[in-house]
């Protein structure tokens, strides 16, 4: 009757409070299925009440309906006079030996308990705030890097624009460089074309004053001395005649 009770109080317990929640969790070890992958509820912080400094209060909770207050009271002792009376446990100077260090044991933990708990507390505070800052570190990292990242994408759309800009130089360039070649081809050519044309009237007009040159030589060498007097005397007749008649005029 007693292993059956104590078969059904474990069952109840795996579906209530801390202590369930342990039992289920060490129960997923067994499971090799899809449901280790579900979420596993968070640990307790603090251990659950409990009575006697060892027995859990689930217990108590659990039997209260079926048997009242003192139920779970009555079952230890009787399950301990069970065992004494069928000599299952058998009292020894070992027994006095546990109890004795079971006393020690409570009296450390009611002396010290509380002093060990804070620098428990405190150590474990002290490993969750270097846990915290690793983690707001790399998420102050991680943050920087995306808008770093975010930056980079920002400047390779950019890229196509400068592209653009850089092209567009290029082509001006080479557009600068085609009018220079075009403007100096231009000049060269209109320099060699002033060239001919200078040329050609040197020769025209070195042309003009070797004929002129020669004509006024063939006439001059054509008069003959006696021809050159004649003209002189003639010339002096008719400058005569002219004096006379202008002088005739301006008496008149």
């Amino acid at each position: 009757m007693l292993s059956r009770l104590l078969c059904v109080s474990a069952n109840a317990l795996k579906g209530s409070g801390h202590l369930g929640a342990g039992l289920i969790q060490a129960s997923r070890c067994l499971h090799t299925s899809s449901q280790t992958l579900a979420p596993v509820p968070p640990l307790p912080e603090t251990g659950g009440k409990v009575r006697l400094g060892f027995v859990p209060e689930e217990l108590f909770q659990f039997l209260y309906p079926k048997t009242g207050v003192t139920g779970p009271y009555m079952l230890g002792t009787g399950l301990l006079i069970y065992l004494l009376s069928k000599e299952i446990y058998i009292i020894n100077h070992e027994t006095i030996a546990g109890l004795s260090l079971l006393s020690v044991i409570v009296y450390g933990v009611k002396k010290y308990g509380k002093d060990v708990a804070a620098f428990a507390d405190r150590l474990n505070e002290e490993k969750l705030a270097a846990a915290q800052l690793a983690k707001d570190t790399a998420i102050t990292d991680v943050t920087e890097a995306i808008e770093e990242e975010k930056l980079e994408q920002w400047r390779t759309e950019g890229n196509s624009v400068q592209f653009d800009a850089k092209r567009n130089n290029v082509i001006m360039l080479l557009e600068t460089n085609y009018r220079e070649r075009l403007h100096m081809v231009t000049n060269e050519v209109k320099r060699r074309l002033d060239y001919q044309i200078a040329l050609q009237a040197l020769h025209s007009r070195l042309e003009k004053e070797h004929m002129v040159n020669w004509v006024e030589k063939s006439v001059v060498s054509s008069i003959s001395p006696q021809q050159e007097k004649e003209s002189i005397a003639k010339c002096i007749a008719d400058l005569k005649a002219l004096a006379k008649t202008t002088r005739a005029q301006a008496m008149a």
